[in-house]
């Protein structure tokens, strides 16, 4: 690294002596309209939009768009592909009519049928977020601009139809004869946004590159950028070192002491605000010592939270239940405080704890990322304070994905650390996905079955459409049984940190697809 940072600070000096000689002579500053996105993560793990559920959203969001899109600012859903909704039927059918003159980037036309088709593809694959269909029951299409819904039960579709996975509408007629899902893991797209995929370098630092769609409905008059580069570096000051220098426009996280020293950085701009993503330990309900329900609510009572937020120095603010505040079933003071005395007495009713039978616990965390090493850290040593060793496993994230979903369940770990961020604007894809029953489990880390969970859960969706006061209740109602039980620790809500070049001007965070650039609608200046 010490020999990397010598080259990279040579070769900007002489990137700025260039540049400086230049305005002496004269020269003329053109407008750069390549928008490149460091990220710390792989951008992509999947390519075809009905199954896309992970870090690809960043780069999906600008290829392929939804009926509708969210505005976390006005909390409102507004227009995308569709101009216009209604429902009626006491929220069990929805009408949308589309928005005119829209074609794929196959050349194709955007009509209802298309539409459909898409849904439908998405809804019967059953994969990633696919589940956000589960109340449509059918789709009509009276004419090429309209789209009927028939629901088996209320539900917020215009909302559904906003969400950052699964909802993208697509061409299925793409690949012709060929297998769709295979034609798009060749990094081929069948979106109506305002990008295309140019190429894609598979676990290169130069990993996607997106350029603009010629024939985007939304047109590109005034000054857009027509290209946008997805760079994977993991190492925080190297995306430092890279956004200050002009080497990439924008990246998503630094560490709380270079975002920090960003701030009064006059080479870029920053930005920062709350964001719908938290940190969860999930604990193992099923088997080992976690099976033990006064374990899990003494492990839960000895975490320091108030001493992980201020480890990581303002970039997360504290947890209350698992539902961020500006979504419905936020709930203030709820949650855990470390208590040791209770956490004591609560090992020693299970036979642990200080002067007692040694406890043993595994641990997972993404590797590389810094602020899970940091909470764990903190967590191993709250714990050893109890006679409790965490063995900490710092693993790929396919690694420690497959070890959670072992069918053995002797090779799962105790406590399974992960972000979860929702898939719309709703708390649902939090229940839904990480606390319902699920045999084989699925995102259900902690593999809780309980059936009274299963139940809220599976009528709260019909609440939100109908009645929103019951849906709240049934939502703080869940999450008071959820941590009561212990069976999962919200250890924090992350804040979003930003930071890019003073050449970006209408930058606007949206919490609802986290992390997505909208990149069109930012204007390259000088």
């Amino acid at each position: 690294m010490k020999k990397r940072s010598a080259v990279w600070a040579l070769l900007v000096a002489v990137c700025l002596l260039a540049a400086g000689t230049a305005l002496a002579a004269g020269g003329t500053t053109t407008v750069d309209t390549t928008f490149s996105y460091a990220s710390e993560n792989t951008i992509v793990t999947e390519f075809d939009p009905a199954v896309s559920y992970s870090n690809e959203i960043i780069a999906m969001n600008n290829v392929y768009e939804q009926l509708t899109r969210y505005n976390s600012r006005t909390k409102k859903v507004m227009p995308l592909l569709a101009t216009s909704w209604k429902s009626s039927a006491g929220g069990k059918k929805w009408t949308f009519q589309l928005r005119k003159g829209v074609v794929f980037h196959t050349g194709r036309p955007l009509t209802a049928q298309a539409a459909r088709a898409a849904i439908l593809r998405t809804k019967q694959l059953k994969s990633g977020a696919a589940y956000i269909w589960d109340a449509v029951k059918s789709i009509a299409t009276p004419n090429a601009q309209t789209l009927v819904f028939t629901l088996k039960y209320p539900a917020p579709l215009d909302l559904i139809a906003s969400s950052g996975y699964a909802a993208y509408i697509y061409d299925t007629k793409a690949a012709g004869s060929a297998n769709l899902h295979v034609w798009f893991n060749k990094a081929h797209d069948a979106g109506t946004g305002p990008y295309v995929i140019s190429s894609w370098n598979k676990g290169q630092e130069n990993e996607l590159r997106l350029t603009a769609f010629k024939n985007y409905w939304g047109g590109w008059k005034g000054t857009h950028y027509t290209d946008v580069l997805f760079k994977h570096v993991p190492t925080p000051t190297t995306r430092a070192q890279l956004v200050q220098s002009g080497g990439v426009t924008y990246t998503d996280r630094l560490s709380p002491q270079l975002f920090a020293s960003m701030k009064g950085n006059s080479a870029v701009k920053t930005a920062e605000g709350t964001s719908f993503q938290n940190l969860i330990a999930f604990l193992n309900t099923a088997s080992g010592p976690l099976k033990n329900t006064k374990v899990r609510q003494a492990v839960a009572d000895a975490i320091d939270y108030k001493g992980i937020v201020a480890a990581l120095k303002g970039s997360v603010v504290p947890a209350s239940g698992f539902i961020p505040k500006g979504l419905i079933g936020y709930t203030p003071g709820l949650g855990y405080t470390k208590n040791l005395t209770r956490a004591k007495a609560l090992l020693a009713q299970a036979g642990y704890g200080p002067g007692k039978q040694a406890l043993s616990l595994d641990l997972t965390i993404a590797n590389g990322d810094a602020d899970e090493q940091l909470v764990a850290t903190i967590v191993k040593a709250d714990l050893a304070a109890l006679n409790v060793n965490v063995q900490v496993q710092a693993l790929e994230w396919t690694t420690q994905w497959n070890k959670a979903k072992s069918k053995d369940p002797a090779q799962r770990q105790d406590i399974f650390v992960m972000y979860w961020w929702p898939d719309y604007a709703d708390p649902y894809s939090w229940f839904i996905n990480l606390f319902h029953s699920a045999n084989p489990p699925y995102f259900n880390l902690s593999y809780l079955n309980d059936k009274a969970v299963d139940t809220s859960i599976d009528k709260v969706e019909a609440l939100t459409a109908t009645r929103r006061s019951a849906a709240v209740a049934d939502y703080n109602q869940l999450q008071h049984r959820l941590i009561s039980q212990a069976v999962a620790v919200p250890l924090y809500v992350q804040k979003y940190e930003r930071v890019f070049s003073r050449s970006v001007g209408g930058y606007v965070d949206n919490p609802a697809y986290p992390n997505v650039v909208f990149v069109y609608d930012l204007r390259p200046t000088s």
